[in-house]
């Protein structure tokens, strides 16, 4: 789980809260039409930007943001080099048994083993890298969508608030649920949009960032196997993947 997002999130609507609370009654803070409006309105509009299948699919992506697993890619690198090892002493078919903890590495080896053309191999890999960058940007997307869109509903349940308000002014008793309608819809728009939506896109792209980095890592280790590349030759080729810090003294 990554800590930082769930911290960060209750983080900041916790102090939002707070600050209500130190005012006053946080009930006045909650008004369904205002929610209605905002939540609903949303996802509405925004499910008419995208097709069905997509817009679902976000919602398994913004997961991402809160679930995303770290590999350590020295970890991998050292696995490749073992890996680079067996294949350089033994051949490829010796991988076969060899315990490979990365699904996508896995991958790798198998159609090394299974006797495909490096370039088979290579497009292959390749492809499985394209097509999760895509679904990933396509979520990131969808939650732009929301982000942007609302702030412009609460802007929307503003009007409709005062609208009411402005038609039922000789009401008194009318006036005060039609002015939370137009002012927290405004407050919800903003928080949705600013405390989750947009957070979660810069997330989600630094989540990308990380995976499609690690991956081309095990494409690089994968091609290197396949060209019997020396293990130290690959080695120092995969530590130019990861920070000066991270890498191992003298290499």
């Amino acid at each position: 789980m990554d800590i930082a997002s769930l911290v960060g999130f209750l983080l900041g609507i916790g102090i939002i809260v707070a600050a209500i609370a130190t005012g006053g009654d946080v009930m006045l803070f909650v008004n369904m039409p205002s929610l209605l409006i905002v939540i609903g309105g949303t996802f509405g509009v925004t499910l008419m930007r995208i097709p069905l299948a997509d817009f679902l699919r976000s919602f398994g992506i913004l997961m991402k943001a809160f679930l995303n697993k770290k590999e350590d890619p020295v970890k991998l690198i050292e696995d490749a080099v073992r890996l680079a090892d067996v294949a350089r002493k033994n051949g490829l078919l010796a991988l076969e048994g060899e315990n490979v903890s990365n699904e996508f590495m896995q991958k790798g080896i198998s159609l090394c083993v299974d006797g495909h053309e490096p370039a088979f191999v290579k497009r292959m890999l390749q492809q499985d890298i394209d097509l999760m960058v895509s679904r990933n940007e396509v979520g990131q997307d969808m939650w732009k969508g929301v982000g942007d869109l609302a702030p412009a509903m609460g802007m929307i349940g503003t009007l409709v608030g005062l609208v009411q308000m402005l038609a039922n002014m000789s009401d008194p008793a009318s006036i005060g649920p039609a002015m939370a309608v137009a002012l927290l819809t405004t407050l919800y728009g903003a928080m949705v949009a600013n405390c989750f939506a947009l957070p979660m896109v810069d997330k989600l792209a630094y989540v990308l960032i990380y995976e499609k980095a690690n991956k081309d890592l095990i494409l690089d280790t994968i091609t290197g196997i396949q060209e019997g590349m020396n293990p130290k030759v690959l080695e120092a080729l995969l530590y130019s993947y990861i920070s000066e810090k991270k890498r191992k003294t003298g290499d």
